[in-house]
């Protein structure tokens, strides 16, 4: 029996040995590909800035929207360029920029490049339904007579 785990002690050590020479080949492999060029970084991609207000403008010829929205107290205008690939949608409808009208509320989300906002998705918000004011009842109803 003392043999059995005596060879059993010895192989394993071998396979242990092995290993180590086989992880140690493996580490040093790697050092040479670091000294060549790192491969040149894709451009990032543009962030997609969004803004959300009231249709000032709408130039169909130009291609331009611009939006006013308030930021504290004061208001804000964006320029935005409408391209061929831009969404127009108004709920799930799609629509073309020649229904985008002044006073619209809007979500417009874009890019910008090489200086220009340039929009990937106008979003159309409908107008909100004003309630209509409560009726008042005609005459109050009298409480029930005791007998």
């Amino acid at each position: 029996m003392k043999k059995v785990i005596a060879i059993f002690v010895a192989v394993l050590f071998v396979f242990a040995m092995a290993s180590l020479s086989f992880a140690a080949e493996e580490k040093a492999a790697p050092a040479p590909m670091e000294k060549k060029a790192e491969p040149a970084k894709p451009a990032e991609k543009p962030k997609v800035k969004m803004v959300t207000g009231d249709v000032k403008a709408v130039d169909t010829k130009a291609m331009t929207v611009t939006v006013t929205k308030m930021v504290k107290g004061k208001a804000e205008e964006s320029v935005v360029t409408v391209s061929d690939k831009t969404k127009v949608m108004m709920g799930k409808e799609k629509k073309a920029l020649a229904d985008v009208k002044a006073g619209d509320k809007v979500t417009v989300k874009y890019t910008e490049v090489e200086g220009k906002n340039v929009a990937k998705s106008i979003a159309i918000h409908e107008a909100e339904k004003k309630a209509e004011p409560a009726k008042p009842a005609e005459k109050p109803a009298k409480p029930a007579e005791k007998k």
